[in-house]
């Protein structure tokens, strides 16, 4: 009879155990941080329009920038905050940092609250009544948006990357199944934390008022934080290391420096210096300027003992040529997708036009104007469950074969759809104000016209779809098209294409304001019922289809998506 195992053999079969740190218990905790974020974060941005121009008297327009650059900031910062991480302080330092910066911050927008003007109406500088923000309290309110998009850079930086490394056994192998797991609830959690925020905490917000409706996000932002660091002991704390983005700025320099080599015309695989042990072992002739950066000029001078780089800020491997030349590939193609993003981030106007309509769906109750955006979630959501279990199964069996669309189909799919959603949304509008006009509410702003609000499902539901389609299309074409050493550059192009589309958006508004109230009232008036939000829309649309023509253009100048799928499997083998 065997004896049972004891705990040095079962450390041994079970390498995760060699580590008491880390494992699976931490991840809930990681989770919690992210959830309570998320749903700190996206309680706040919904009534966002209405609190700068009701409660600070802003113009549409000016406060409709300041979100603007808030969500810029916010989806940038996770790229900095990456960098950081993996090059200095490390991924449990940053995420703590941002936990409290965006405690600081959020408790900051709560006291705004209480110390707000109030005034009722938007301000402009003809009215005698209005009560205008003193500088310490608009301070306040853009100190705390910084402070809030430089904490959500910390915690949306290394999160999921901080979870994964919880998974890591000893031998850097992670578990599948676990990791796996992790990522399916992870996102889950966020779908679940946004949905939670555009009904509950908007709807506290309408009801009990703004102090007690931006004080739960703060609440929630405790939590996240407290949540972060009760498992501080039981992380695994991975070091900071060498950047991807320090490995592309390292070619760049090296390039300039031999800009004076010339390129040989038949090169060996000996004249560049390549990673041990990759099947990398050339440059491709693509974007040929960069290849100076790998070729050895005088192995004794260039390299030391080990065959590796005396100085990597003059001579780089050819791996980190073409991971370079990977991303310069996929820029255009990337860039398409500022567009969709600028059209996304338009969420502060619905909210105006909702405020403005029969928001009722039974005689007592009645959604608020920023619960709008939770028909957006269930659309993209409804949709992802769809067409995973439905369309592509019914699609495969009638072709008989595995069917799917490729991440191009999706990708331009999702920017036709935008474009019908803004279609949509500027209907609506000519609509909406038509009959405020018809019923004489063109001076009054804050009346609200016999009109449903449903009207605007449309506009979300064409939405959401095109977020489904668009954004997973993007973060799956990223991941396919580089190299598996790029994985973090991948994760993190997605949100910079978010960050460019809201200083986008921001341009386009500005332009739209300062060009079209010179001749009266301009498009995008404080006034909803006098300015005119559906030329405004249609603009939107138009510019979106000419992005659709460009990413035509992209796709076919990229080629064959296959072609750089296999490119990459070999050059991720080193």
């Amino acid at each position: 009879m065997e004896s049972p195992p004891t705990d040095e053999e079962d450390t041994i079969k079970h390498p995760l155990l060699r580590n008491p740190k880390g494992c699976f218990r931490t991840l809930p905790f990681i989770i919690a941080n992210e959830a309570f974020e998320r749903a700190a974060s996206f309680g706040l941005l919904p009534n966002m329009i209405l609190y700068l121009t009701r409660v600070y008297g802003l113009e549409t327009a000016s406060a409709a920038n300041a979100i603007f650059l808030w969500q810029a900031a916010s989806n940038f910062a996770p790229i900095i905050g990456a960098y950081l991480a993996d090059s200095y302080v490390g991924r449990y330092r940053m995420i703590g940092f941002g936990c409290i910066v965006s405690l600081v911050g959020m408790v900051l927008f709560w006291l705004t609250s209480t110390t707000a003007p109030q005034a009722q109406v938007p301000c402009s500088k003809s009215s005698s009544s209005c009560i205008f923000p003193s500088a310490f309290q608009l301070l306040l309110v853009y100190s705390s948006f910084g402070l809030m998009a430089i904490g959500a850079g910390g915690i949306r930086s290394c999160s999921l990357a901080f979870g994964a490394d919880q998974l890591e056994k000893r031998d850097n192998v992670r578990d599948a199944g676990m990791l796996e797991s992790f990522f399916s609830w992870y996102y889950v959690s966020s779908a679940v934390s946004a949905l939670f925020a555009v009904t509950f905490i908007v709807y506290i917000q309408d009801n009990l008022g703004w102090s007690v409706g931006f004080g739960i996000p703060a609440v929630f932002m405790f939590l996240s934080a407290l949540s972060f660091f009760l498992a501080s002991p039981y992380y695994v704390k991975l070091k900071a290391n060498s950047s991807l983005l320090t490995g592309f700025a390292q070619v760049v320099v090296s390039s300039y420096r031999n800009r004076h080599i010339r390129l040989p015309s038949q090169a060996t695989a000996e004249a560049y210096h390549q990673t041990k042990g990759s099947m990398l072992l050339m440059p491709s002739e693509k974007v040929r300027f960069l290849n100076k950066a790998c070729i050895i000029r005088d192995p004794l001078q260039v390299l030391n003992p080990e065959g590796r780089a005396s100085d990597p800020w003059s001579l780089c491997t050819v791996n980190q040529v073409e991971e370079l030349k990977a991303l310069i590939r996929i820029i255009p193609l990337w860039s398409t997708g500022i567009m969709i993003s600028a059209t996304m981030n338009q969420s502060s106007f619905p909210v105006l036009q909702a405020t403005s309509m029969n928001r009722h769906i039974t005689p007592y109750f009645e959604i608020p104007a920023g619960s709008f955006s939770m028909f957006l979630i269930i659309s993209l959501t409804l949709w992802i469950a769809l067409y995973d279990r439905v369309v592509l199964p019914l699609a495969s069996k009638i072709c008989g074969k595995p069917t799917h669309l490729s991440e191009k189909n999706r990708m331009a799919i999702g920017l036709v759809l935008s474009c019908v959603s803004m279609a949509a949304m500027a209907i609506v509008e000519s609509i909406r104000r038509k009959v405020a006009a018809e019923e004489g509410f063109s001076d009054f702003p804050q009346a609200v016209v016999n009109m449903s609000a449903m009207w605007l499902l449309p506009h979300y539901v064409f939405a959401g779809v095109a977020e489904a389609f668009n954004a997973i299309g993007q973060n799956e074409f990223y991941y396919s098209q580089l190299p598996r050493t790029m994985s973090s550059i991948a994760s993190s192009l997605l949100g910079v294409g978010m960050s460019a589309g809201a200083l986008v958006a921001s341009f386009i508004m500005s332009t739209v304001d300062d060009s079209t109230k010179k001749g009266g009232e301009s498009w995008v008036s404080s006034n909803i019922n006098k300015g005119h939000y559906d030329y405004y829309f249609w603009l939107l649309a138009f510019l979106g289809l000419i992005n659709v023509v460009y990413f035509l253009a992209c796709s076919k100048v990229y080629g064959s998506c296959e072609e750089a799928r296999y490119r990459v499997l070999h050059e991720g083998d080193g």
